[in-house]
């Protein structure tokens, strides 16, 4: 059974290797990557599924963006789950 919980600054590494089993290296060639650049994913919206071990399973994030017309959206990504 997973738990799930804010991400924590600690939870760095273990989301970085998540999304790298995820997505693979050309992850960083998104575009949406680009759009994530310099930012902090939105407060609260940053979320980790552990597992009984504590082992990351999941992760989701969510991004304050602009779009064209000026007014603010959320963007969902990256979000990934352990095979």
């Amino acid at each position: 059974m997973a738990v799930i919980r804010d991400e924590a600054p600690a939870d760095a590494g273990a989301r970085e290797a998540l999304l790298d089993r995820a997505f693979g290296p050309a992850r960083f060639a998104k575009t949406c990557e680009r759009l994530r650049e310099g930012r902090l994913p939105a407060q609260g919206l940053a979320l980790t599924a552990v597992d009984a071990d504590g082992r990351m399973v999941g992760t989701l994030r969510f991004w304050h963006v602009a779009l064209g017309d000026g007014r603010g959206a959320l963007m969902l990504g990256p979000l990934a789950v352990e095979a």
